[in-house]
């Protein structure tokens, strides 16, 4: 199994942006640590296969610094040329871990998760979606037909959903805040809204079914998902109360129907925004714990 990295590429953001950049580095140095043997630098992935799901007038107007400002007002994040280097990056890392998970059962992207964009352009802090890319890859490269993405993030996936709108080759599960950001949403083929202060009871009583619902109703060749750290009581987004507990059970309802299923499971991280922000660390270095305990011979310790 592979382990993509993207911190090598960093984002250039001014002093007291709220997006939380340097927890992948802190996130990969933490993984390097138990699982240096699988780490891998993330690809970039072309303006050819960013084309499958995105606009190729937008792609350009990224790559070349002709974006219009409103539209990076909507993402969130200023333009500069190593932005585009890293979001190529962490597209990237999806198409390669899902490759790896296609081949060993698991891949991760230690970066990823950015359902925000739509096909016309990119929003809330996400440029490319490196999920819908990467599907939209491994399909035309005739290695899947059917992909499904469970996307636990504390906010809706309404750029993936809007991608894959019609599209019954692919199943989208959102799990999420029903009063958090976005507020203009596109329907998921199953989304699950929660309401503010959703402990982690409640949160797993949900999800059961709604992953239930998935296994009774469609048969992916491959499973894509979206481990937000931002369902944490902690987090400055958030609005829910689970406890890092309650996120550890969270990934072990997926991980254990992607291996009663036998389905190949490519993980990406996602949100989350707590403070400190070695709790977001903490969080996504557990998922990453969590999967590499389902890789028989891993050379880590996943304990």
């Amino acid at each position: 199994m592979q382990i993509y990295r993207t911190d090598q590429f960093p984002l250039p953001l001014p002093a007291g942006h709220r997006f939380p950049a340097e927890k992948y580095a802190l996130l990969a140095s933490a993984v390097e640590a138990i699982a240096a043997a699988h780490m891998v630098t993330a690809p970039a992935a072309t303006p050819a296969e960013l084309a499958l799901a995105h606009d190729a007038d937008y792609i350009q107007a990224m790559f070349d610094g002709r974006i219009a400002p409103a539209i990076m007002r909507e993402i969130g994040l200023p333009w500069s040329a190593a932005l585009v280097e890293r979001s190529a990056r962490s597209t990237g890392a999806t198409i390669a871990a899902a490759r790896s998970a296609l081949l060993h059962g698991h891949g991760i992207n230690l970066a990823g998760g950015t359902h925000h964009a739509n096909r016309q352009q990119g929003s809330g802090f996400c440029v490319f979606n490196d999920v819908a890319v990467a599907i939209r890859v491994l399909q035309q490269e005739g290695r899947i037909r059917r992909a499904a993405v469970i996307d636990l993030d504390v906010h809706q996936g309404n750029g993936t959903a809007a991608i894959f709108a019609g599209d019954t080759s692919v199943f989208t599960l959102s799990l999420h805040g029903a009063r958090n950001f976005p507020f203009r949403r596109s329907p998921s083929t199953l989304d699950v809204d929660l309401a503010d202060d959703c402990g982690d009871a409640a949160y797993l009583a949900a999800l059961a079914p709604a992953l239930a619902q998935l296994a009774a109703n469609f048969v992916p060749d491959i499973v894509f998902y979206l481990a937000g750290a931002d369902p944490y009581q902690g987090d400055r987004l958030g609005r829910l109360q689970l406890s890092m507990a309650g996120l550890q059970a969270r990934d072990a309802q997926v991980l254990a129907l992607c291996e009663a299923r036998q389905w190949p499971l490519a993980v990406v991280m996602a949100g989350g925004y707590a403070e400190p922000i070695s709790d977001t660390v903490t969080i996504h270095l557990n998922t990453v714990r969590a999967v590499l305990a389902c890789q028989p011979g891993s050379s880590a310790n996943p304990r």
